[in-house]
């Protein structure tokens, strides 16, 4: 796969050269403007760690399908500290971000996760999944070596365990999956997605007092996500809720409203062709036949 990762290149640590002409591999960077949180990346996934004297806060094993991405991200943790890896903490119960857990365990971590995520994990019991040690609830705080990090639960979106992690001191959160960077959410966004909902999520998100997001997935360029980022998916879904359930009031959904229904004003979002009919069709679903 290949990205574009121009802004990572220019940041402090990057390591995984694969096949010159690509992107490498994997990468671990420092997050410019702090002492201690870094962004480890593995192809088309990112997570967040924070190295603290008492000991590493994780996030995201990331490993998917693809089990030496979680070795390799413990290994990446263990060139820049020899600090216990204390918490592992997973973003929401979806499979491509929270498989991959044991070599965290292995290390020691204490695996956390939202309450709604333990629960259905314990359920799945899906391969190479680690159910989380400790369930949270809508806020949680973590003290470790002189780092606060908040993790809060702003509500159902794209899943409806997505805990926000928020480094209040450095102003940045960790945001997985529910906000696009300049982008319509695709079709894996939404198909399971909680429409409005979602867009109440957003706000509480918003009004966290951050300036920068780590998203977990690479942004154009590589790039953290803005506040104006956030605000413009926020926009972008009030705006189709509501043509959406004009449409559906006139007894339109699914169709003709999947070739009616356009929002000019977002067509220079990223996806935008590709990804609106299915946000059309999920948003249908919620307004017209209440699914």
């Amino acid at each position: 796969m290949r990205l574009a990762i121009a802004a990572l290149a220019a940041m402090t640590f990057t390591t995984g050269a694969v096949a010159q002409g690509t992107a490498p591999l994997f990468a671990t960077t420092k997050v410019e403007g702090t002492d201690n949180v870094y962004i480890f990346r593995y192809q088309g996934h990112q997570a967040m760690f924070v190295v603290t004297p008492a000991g590493v806060i994780a996030t995201d094993p990331i490993a998917y399908g693809r089990p030496q991405a979680a070795v390799t991200y413990v290994d990446e943790i263990k060139k820049i500290t020899k600090a216990p890896i204390k918490f592992l903490i997973y973003s929401h119960h979806h499979y491509d971000h929270a498989a991959g857990g044991k070599p965290f365990k292995d290390a020691g971590a204490t695996v956390i996760a939202h309450n709604q995520a333990k629960a259905r994990l314990t359920k799945l019991k899906g391969k190479d999944v680690v159910v989380p040690d400790q369930g949270v609830g809508n806020k949680h705080t973590i003290r470790l070596g002189g780092t606060v990090l908040e993790l809060h639960y702003t509500g159902r979106n794209h899943s409806d365990s997505s805990l926000v992690m928020f480094l209040p001191k450095e102003k940045i959160i960790f945001a997985v999956d529910f906000n696009t960077l300049g982008a319509v959410p695709s079709r894996l966004a939404v198909n399971d997605s909680y429409p409005i909902e979602w867009e109440a999520s957003l706000k509480k998100t918003l009004a966290l007092k951050w300036d920068r997001q780590i998203p977990g997935h690479p942004g154009p360029n590589g790039r953290l996500g803005t506040r104006q980022d956030m605000e413009q998916q926020l926009a972008f879904m009030t705006a189709l809720s509501d043509e959406i359930k004009k449409a559906s009031d006139a007894g339109k959904c699914f169709s003709p409203a999947d070739a009616e229904v356009k929002l000019p004003q977002y067509s220079t979002m990223t996806g935008y062709e590709q990804n609106l009919p299915w946000n059309l069709h999920r948003w249908c679903g919620y307004w017209g036949r209440g699914i």
